[in-house]
């Protein structure tokens, strides 16, 4: 990543808040051993007449890869512990509107560890579901519900007793 002025992040800064998303997701992954993944994203989006723009993003970021999509928009996505955690942290102080987003996902990546306890992934896929409200997501299908079920049936946690 080139050394960015102050003027340079708080203009990504609010490209962020505007055009811009700070994002956790669950992913399946069977070959996973816990069978899931959190993804954390930082994505930009513009319309492809603008494409350059992202370009230029992309050029002074130096994470991530941009796109031109099939409805008339581009994007410019970072994937990834390590890229989104530094962009982030860089980014951060500068951010307005999707400051709790990036508190967030930085809260999750430092309690991401490779070889996670179930019940620990299980809290933190909590965490994600709290995006769901955060970015207005509509089209969330797998939850921390998903996750917890899952690794009930794999006798990856322990069954919930019942109480009277």
């Amino acid at each position: 990543m080139t050394r960015l002025t102050k003027e340079q992040k708080a203009y990504i800064a609010g490209f962020v808040d505007g055009d811009g998303c700070i994002n956790a997701q669950l992913v399946r992954r069977p070959e996973y051993t816990l069978h899931f993944q959190i993804r954390v994203t930082l994505t930009f989006f513009q319309k492809t007449t603008r494409h350059w723009m992202l370009l230029y993003l992309h050029k002074l970021l130096k994470h991530g890869s941009v796109r031109k999509r099939n409805d008339g928009m581009s994007e410019y996505a970072i994937v990834g512990k390590d890229p989104v955690k530094q962009c982030l942290q860089l980014l951060y102080p500068y951010l307005k509107l999707k400051k709790v987003q990036a508190r967030r996902v930085l809260q999750i990546i430092d309690q991401l560890q490779k070889d996670q306890d179930p019940q620990a992934f299980v809290k933190l896929c909590e965490v994600v579901d709290t995006f769901q409200d955060l970015n207005d997501s509509k089209r969330r299908t797998i939850t921390s519900d998903t996750v917890r079920s899952q690794f009930l049936s794999l006798h990856l946690l322990p069954v919930p007793v019942e109480t009277i």
